[in-house]
């Protein structure tokens, strides 16, 4: 990212930014508020200012990321002119997206789950709430269920490279969880 970028960027994003490239290349065990400061170009107190303790730190990567994946969430179901399954195609699609794409929410929940369980409970909450939202997304609740936990696996199975499927099985296996997600499937 150049400096004039960089300028573009409010700070606390540059921060939580940094964050995730250390606990991405370095992991969890390895970030601390000076490498992190230093990454996105404040001082550290710069970076006390906005996020007061590493905790805060990683609650605040967690939450930028769960927000993230949200937003990109509810632009598919405002996309998607089939009302019934909607959420649960957004949920798949945008999982499949994210899966083996840098995988910034993978490291950093590794990273959260190392340094502080607690900072999970956000996510937590979210998936609680998404999980509701498949439930009653107007097609049966265990076709969206098993779409969405078979989702989840491939994400899991990309995340710590536990034999993921080839590009063209993925694929297969993307269309065939979207189906599952359709009326009269």
């Amino acid at each position: 990212m150049s400096k004039d970028d960089k300028e573009k960027i409010p700070k606390r994003m540059l921060i939580i930014l940094a964050a995730i490239e250390v606990m991405r290349e370095l992991g969890g065990e390895q970030l601390t508020l000076e490498l992190v400061a230093k990454r996105a170009g404040v001082s550290k107190g710069g970076l006390l200012y906005h996020f007061p303790a590493k905790e805060a730190l990683v609650n605040g990567v967690v939450e930028a990321l769960t927000n993230s994946f949200e937003s990109g969430l509810e632009k598919r179901i405002g996309a998607d002119q089939i009302r019934s399954g909607r959420w649960s195609r957004a949920y798949i699609e945008s999982t499949f997206d994210d899966a083996g794409v840098g995988n910034d929410i993978g490291a950093v929940l590794a990273s959260a789950l190392f340094l502080n369980p607690e900072s999970l409970n956000g996510i937590r909450s979210a998936y609680t709430e998404w999980q509701r939202n498949i439930e009653n997304d107007g097609i049966d609740p265990v076709q969206s269920t098993i779409a969405r936990l078979a989702a989840d696996g491939l994400w899991f199975a990309e995340m710590f490279s536990l034999a993921p499927p080839d590009k063209e099985l993925k694929q297969r296996v993307r269309e065939a969880l979207l189906q599952l997600t359709k009326e009269g499937n």
